[in-house]
């Protein structure tokens, strides 16, 4: 693999565009495109710049070596099951949040009717709480218990996978 295939390779798997490092190297877009295609050769100070940016010695860019584009290709996969490994964690914990959001209000929904099925031998919770406002005040209690548990549940999640 040449320098010119290496300089593409790299500035993939770093995620970049030539506009985005051409920028990083104070050149135009024009002549990253003419080093990856290998039309031109980067001047040696853009060489060591370029070796700061991908974190690869100047040797790397410059000497042709078996191994190379495995290790790109090994980094690029790494990234790529981060990445599924992080939407994953996202998707599980998104599930939990629904979940449990769902078992805290059934389980508000059968306080409710329990404090209901109550009141008709004991009027007192209700002439506390008229009308409405019993179940409401319980449903609003359920919807900060039910943030309560998702925003800890994420920081749990957060500190987890850090």
């Amino acid at each position: 693999m040449n320098v010119s295939e290496k300089i593409l390779q790299l500035r993939k798997a770093k995620g970049l565009t030539q506009e985005e490092l051409a920028e990083k190297l104070n050149v135009s877009r024009q002549s990253v495109s003419k080093w990856e295609s290998g039309q031109s050769v980067p001047e040696l100070e853009k060489l060591v710049a370029l070796s700061g940016i991908f974190e690869v010695t100047t040797d790397y860019l410059l000497k042709p070596l078996e191994l190379d584009e495995l290790s790109i290709k090994t980094e690029m996969l790494e990234k790529q099951q981060q990445e599924l490994a992080r939407e994953s964690r996202k998707r599980k914990e998104k599930q939990f949040c629904v979940l449990s959001c769902v078992g805290i209000y059934l389980a508000a929904i059968a306080l409710i009717v329990l404090l209901r099925g109550i009141s008709l031998e004991n009027d007192f919770l209700w002439e506390i709480f008229p009308g409405l406002t019993l179940p409401f005040i319980i449903l609003a209690a359920a919807t900060a218990v039910a943030i309560m548990v998702c925003l800890h549940h994420r920081d749990k999640y957060d500190s987890a996978s850090h």
